[in-house]
């Protein structure tokens, strides 16, 4: 099982970043995909939350109306686009599967699968 997230970088205060998560080695349709963040010294918080199909989307209150969550599951992938950046999202993002579709843990033990994380940094 692998997850595999990508498109992490540094951008300005107000700039984009789409982030993409590539899963091998399990059903990926049938898991809720998350995006869950941990900025240095902080614990980890969860971001968004897609279900199987893609039909039902959750985000914290901290990015509602500024990351919008999808995947492409004949794809095997999940997405996160984030706009309007701020450097309060400045975290590494992980990636985390879990046959809870309405699952919005912050915790790695609560997820089935984790990633490794991708570093977003945001400069003011």
């Amino acid at each position: 099982v692998q997850l595999l997230e990508s498109g992490g970088g540094l951008v300005q205060s107000g700039g984009s970043l789409r982030l993409s998560c590539a899963a091998s080695g399990f059903t990926f349709s049938s898991y809720a995909m998350s995006w869950v963040r941990q900025a240095p010294g902080k614990g980890p918080e969860w971001v968004s939350t897609i279900n199987w199909i893609g039909g039902r989307t959750y985000y914290a209150d901290s990015v509602k109306g500024r990351f919008t969550i999808s995947r492409d599951n004949a794809k095997n992938t999940l997405y996160l686009q984030m706009n309007s950046l701020k450097p309060e999202d400045t975290a590494l993002y992980y990636c985390a599967s879990s046959l809870v579709g309405w699952a919005t843990y912050a915790n790695r033990e609560d997820y089935d699968y984790w990633g490794q994380g991708t570093q977003v940094t945001v400069s003011s």
